[in-house]
């Protein structure tokens, strides 16, 4: 059992972590940027250390600063949250040179599937349904025309580094397509040191549908339902159920199976992500992530597990406290993420919250770091709270959300809140008729 464990993120997150440590007797190690010194995992942490200076690359990105804190408090075992270095491989290698155990994934897990050719070659050769596209990289111009034409107009290019809907460029037809690969490939070299790109076939009216997958490491895998997060502005997810509207039992469990084989097959250790269009009764892979996902919790309440803790638990060598036939589901659950933005440009908002209050009541958790007097930093990602609510059903889940969001009180700042209240009276939400496109049309004429 680890004594010690570090968490290299700050946030909502970093207190995610630290609450399940603390259940486990498990002492937990803060890190932060001086920006964030006054933050709430830092109060909450059984210690914490200052790694540099507020911009990220010069403190939750600091390789050195995290394992140095590592060696400074002791801590055995290091737990990244989600962004900033939760996905680099080359970190996972560091931390297990110095005999600290990575809570996730391997290194080699995270580099296959960080690269999308990659990835989507492995997934194929583990019997998962995959985008028709190109078989790997595309050179130039002339192969890339070669590639539409076989698989059919619209097409979109895609960065292989790429993620967060950067060095993505839809061609409609054969006189968009040079221009479109162009700016992907410029776009991927710019954000990601990679002008590496690929074909895949666009589809018009997909579903995002995302299959929870956990693994020990030794064979042994689950999967955890679905999540749908179909609701997202510039391939940004703002709105994440489970199960999805779209999704029967049957399928569910079909695509479920698929996908806990495939991380099975390789020893997949930890929290996984393996998401996916779906459109027409198929599926369609286009990425893993390979660590804990921002919209968790819905998958927690629906089966009343702990995902973090799971995580901790198998990374000490522990098998899983679940077996797939004691998973059932149970209610239906949402999350809508509130950021720190002023609508209807989405701009970013960070200032002083002059008054907080987070909504309760059966069935709601609101996962925040916020508190009355908190300054929101202008460095880092504006999300600033996860409000999740569970019902016996779809209909209660959406007035629980409802109501939970009229309790919400965040004065001092402009948040997204409005634009959930604004989302709820509309009947596609309603009913669940949505695609991935529909909140970035409903956008261009609905938050003027």
């Amino acid at each position: 059992m680890f004594d010690k464990i570090l968490i290299a993120n700050r946030g909502e997150i970093a207190l995610r972590v630290i609450r399940a440590a603390r259940e486990m007797g498990i002492q937990s190690v803060a890190v932060h940027s001086t920006a964030d010194a006054d933050a709430m995992h830092v109060r909450m942490a059984d210690e914490s250390v200052c790694i540099g200076p507020p911009a990220g690359t010069d403190s939750y990105l600091s390789i050195p600063a995290i394992i140095s804190a590592c060696e400074i408090t002791g801590a055995q075992a290091i737990h990244p949250g989600y962004g900033f270095l939760s996905e680099n491989a080359n970190f996972v290698q560091i931390v297990e040179d110095h005999d600290i155990t990575f809570i996730g994934p391997t290194a080699e897990h995270i580099r296959i599937m960080g690269d999308k050719i990659t990835a989507k070659d492995t997934m194929k050769k583990l019997g998962v349904p995959c985008v028709p596209g190109s078989d790997g990289g595309v050179p130039d111009l002339d192969t890339a025309r070669t590639v539409a034409e076989e698989i059919g107009y619209p097409v979109i290019i895609k960065a292989t580094a790429g993620g967060g809907g950067r060095g993505m460029k839809l061609a409609k037809t054969a006189d968009d397509l040079a221009d479109a690969f162009h700016n992907a490939r410029s776009e991927g070299k710019a954000a990601f040191g990679n002008d590496e790109v690929y074909i895949e076939k666009y589809l018009g009216t997909p579903r995002h549908i995302e299959i929870q997958v956990f693994g020990d490491g030794k064979g042994n895998a689950v999967h955890l339902g679905e999540r749908d997060c179909s609701l997202q502005r510039r391939h940004q997810k703002v709105f994440e159920e489970a199960p999805g509207p779209a999704i029967d039992a049957e399928t569910r469990a079909k695509i479920g199976k698929v996908c806990a084989d495939a991380v099975a097959d390789i020893n997949y250790i930890g929290a996984g992500t393996i998401e996916f269009l779906y459109e027409n009764g198929e599926f369609y892979f286009i990425e893993m992530n390979t660590r804990l996902q921002v919209e968790h919790p819905v998958t927690e309440a629906i089966f009343g597990v702990d995902l973090v803790r799971e995580q901790i638990r198998v990374a000490e060598g522990l098998p899983m406290s679940f077996t797939q036939e004691e998973l059932e589901l149970n209610g239906h659950a949402i999350e809508v993420r509130i950021n720190a933005e002023k609508l209807p440009n989405f701009s970013p908002c960070p200032g002083t919250v002059t008054a907080y209050h987070a909504p309760g009541g059966l069935g709601v958790r609101m996962d925040s770091a916020l508190y009355d007097g908190y300054r929101i930093p202008p460095y880092y990602d504006s999300l600033i709270g996860k409000l999740i609510v569970h019902g016996r059903d779809r209909p209660e889940a959406l007035a629980r959300l409802n109501r939970a969001l009229g309790e919400l009180i965040v004065d001092g700042i402009d948040t997204t809140v409005p634009l959930f209240h604004a989302l709820l009276a509309e009947e596609a939400v309603q009913t669940g008729d949505y695609n991935i496109h529909w909140l970035e049309k409903w956008l261009e004429t609905n938050l003027e």
